[in-house]
């Protein structure tokens, strides 16, 4: 398994062009592998995440069961006559087996928090319609609700930290929810290829509970949406009080 970063020149217009439809990064991260894996589920998929962390800074990370070539990325999207390299790669799977019980890790996670809906006019086994949570309490419980058999547990709050009589009683920030329309085919009729998601991006802390589920987690990402940019948690060591 390998983690790769890599930073999108936001000055070039074809950068920003990427940005703009999530269909056009899935092609471009599709194109790093000569063939790209599997994603029947029989093993680890690549996963892909944007960062917009400021006006001058967006990353792409990737996850991937092989090492990507991003050349065509830099030449694109990147600073091709840099003598720095276009991107990093880390070899990800001594980190993933080194995962153990009860480590605490700080985590992002964008994702595609969603349910099923019935309608009243819907009749009983008939299909149900995917609705996209709305508000940053229905959002946190999804994640909530996908914890344990994901192979972690958001960490809970002191008592004396918590603001709120409900609804922050865990390490977890809900932001930068962001409804997304876009084009997955370049077919003219009207509506087809249409494809409408929310991306919402978690900040928090974790706890980890099962090592091989969470490694799974890691790997296979968390929830739907999964080729336009959701379902890619990445970890990051938690300072500890008293820490510089």
């Amino acid at each position: 398994m390998y983690l790769t970063r890599f930073r999108v020149n936001t000055g070039r217009s074809e950068g920003r062009r990427l940005l703009g439809s999530p269909h056009r990064v899935h092609g471009a991260v599709n194109a790093s592998f000569p063939t790209p894996p599997s994603r029947d589920g029989s093993g680890p998929r690549v996963l892909w995440r944007v960062d917009r962390n400021t006006t001058s800074e967006t990353l792409l990370y990737v996850v991937s069961p092989n090492r990507p070539d991003l050349t065509h990325l830099v030449e694109q999207a990147g600073w091709p006559a840099s003598d720095e390299p276009g991107w990093t790669t880390f070899a990800y799977a001594d980190f993933l087996s080194a995962l153990h019980p009860n480590d605490i890790w700080g985590f992002r996670l964008t994702a595609n928090p969603v349910h099923n809906v019935r309608h009243a006019y819907v009749k009983e086994g008939e299909r149900t319609k995917r609705a996209a949570h709305r508000t940053p309490r229905h959002q946190m419980n999804w994640l909530l609700a996908r914890q344990e058999k994901a192979g972690f547990e958001v960490v809970r709050k002191p008592v004396e930290r918590q603001l709120l009589p409900e609804g922050d009683a865990y390490e977890l920030i809900v932001r930068d929810q962001i409804p997304l329309q876009f084009r997955r085919t370049s077919e003219p009729a009207r509506g087809s290829g249409d494809v409408q998601i929310t991306k919402v991006t978690f900040d928090g802390r974790l706890r980890v509970t099962d090592p091989d589920l969470f490694r799974r987690t890691l790997t296979h990402g968390l929830g739907k949406a999964k080729a336009y940019g959701c379902g890619l948690m990445t970890l990051a060591p938690v300072r500890r009080e008293g820490e510089g």
